[in-house]
């Protein structure tokens, strides 16, 4: 995800990567050359008066936070599940923020949530719309919620576009055409989504007794719409369960 959000990002701020990773540090310098400067963590590292986007594994939070001196400007964490009151407690900011942006952010295609200090909600805002689009609710629970949609969603889009795959091998068609039908399909769908309802989109494709009825009705036999939904409530609950790990 780091990765992703330097894509979207260098170029367009003053980008200081900072990691333990010298390895990877010295990669990616290599990558984006003029576009970031980076700096090894080290202990005493100064984080005054920056604006810190703190993307790391949730169980490293405090190992990497002691390691950070001074106050920064603002701390954006895209860590998920991990609250508000723990980020303030590990990490000194003026300002706190949560964000959750999904693997689309390398392309300039993340749809980000947001929520925390409100004080701080343009400037993150603009921040994270430097890589797609982003949105800004109120409360932990519903970053949460969104959590288990936006950023766990192309996960289950993979799932759903290598299943329509397999069918259409699975009937006949050579493997190198299906992958081109089921990119252009994903490509297409996602203009159509910006502008219809979900339900009239489906309204539009489905003539009656048309070869579309038929597969929206296996879907339905098969639990497709259960599955979705049991899988956003499965993510959100993880979400929560990791901000209890704190």
């Amino acid at each position: 995800m780091a990765y992703a959000v330097l894509i979207g990002g260098a170029g367009k701020y003053a980008v200081e990567v900072v990691a333990r990773d010298t390895e990877k540090l010295a990669w990616l310098k290599e990558e984006f050359g003029e576009k970031i400067s980076v700096t090894p963590l080290h202990e005493g590292y100064d984080i005054g008066g920056k604006n810190l986007i703190l993307c790391v594994k949730p169980h490293a939070l405090q190992s990497v936070a002691e390691l950070f001196s001074g106050e920064a400007n603002a701390l954006l964490s895209v860590l998920a599940g991990v609250t508000l009151e723990t980020l303030k407690a590990a990490v000194p900011a003026r300002h706190t923020v949560r964000t959750m942006p999904n693997l689309a952010a390398r392309y300039g295609k993340s749809m980000t949530t947001l929520c925390g200090d409100a004080a701080f909600q343009t400037e993150a805002m603009e921040i994270c719309s430097c890589f797609g689009r982003a949105l800004w609710v109120n409360t932990e629970k519903e970053i949460d919620i969104a959590t288990a949609i936006a950023g766990s969603g192309p996960a289950y889009l993979a799932l759903v576009a290598e299943a329509l795959a397999d069918g259409g091998v699975h009937e006949g068609l050579k493997r190198d055409d299906v992958q081109i039908l089921v990119k252009g399909l994903f490509e297409g769908f996602g203009d159509l989504l910006a502008q219809e309802h979900p339900a009239l989109l489906k309204d539009a494709v489905m003539s009656p007794g048309g070869t579309t009825a038929a597969g929206y009705k296996a879907l339905e036999e098969n639990g497709v719409r259960k599955g979705c939904i049991e899988a956003v409530g499965a993510a959100y609950q993880r979400a929560v369960a990791l901000g209890k790990k704190e």
